[in-house]
């Protein structure tokens, strides 16, 4: 038995890129690209990617829940995935990986890996509220989430483009696509 996503040419082809962002704006500007393209592909309106120490993309994801028919096939989770997949290790913090940058603060599936992941910042675009704003649901999430990532020696940073966020949350909702 095995498992085998498929992921959009187009995402295959940026993972393939060796880039590396000046600062947190440039690589969330790069996270909101990719989730309008998956909105424009048919896939749901999130995005993240795994960076290096440097700033160097080393894994992106976007959210194929519905596109993909699985409820995990978030965003996050892809991202870290394949991270984890291209350094041939669980603990992406021994290859020196150290942000998740994310279109949407994370729900509570993603919450949960981060810790187990070897993540040691979280740079967020949109806010939770916001995606539930618009219908989707985040999950049992603490609401000191981030003092409990903190708790664990790993920064987050919210709001970071937050309106372009917000905005490509907004427009995939005016396109009825589905909520879930």
């Amino acid at each position: 038995m095995s498992l085998v996503i498929s992921l959009p040419a187009w995402l295959e082809l940026a993972n393939r890129r060796t880039i590396t962002f000046a600062d947190d704006s440039d690589a969330m500007q790069f996270v909101l690209s990719l989730a309008q393209r998956n909105i424009d592909d048919g896939g749901g309106p999130f995005a993240a990617a795994v960076l290096s120490a440097s700033g160097t993309l080393i894994a992106a994801g976007v959210n194929r829940v519905v596109s993909a028919g699985s409820s995990v096939l978030h965003a996050e989770m892809l991202a870290l995935m394949l991270a984890q997949q291209r350094i041939g290790n669980h603990d992406l913090s021994t290859a020196g990986c150290f942000t998740l940058v994310t279109s949407c603060a994370p729900c509570a599936m993603c919450l949960g890996a981060i810790p187990w992941s070897g993540i040691q910042r979280v740079v967020c675009g949109a806010r939770g509220e916001d995606a539930e704003r618009i219908g989707f649901d985040e999950g049992d999430k603490p609401d000191r989430w981030r003092q409990c990532l903190e708790a664990r020696r790993i920064q987050v940073e919210e709001d970071v483009c937050r309106e372009q966020a917000v905005a490509i949350l907004q427009a995939y909702q005016g396109l009825g696509n589905p909520l879930y």
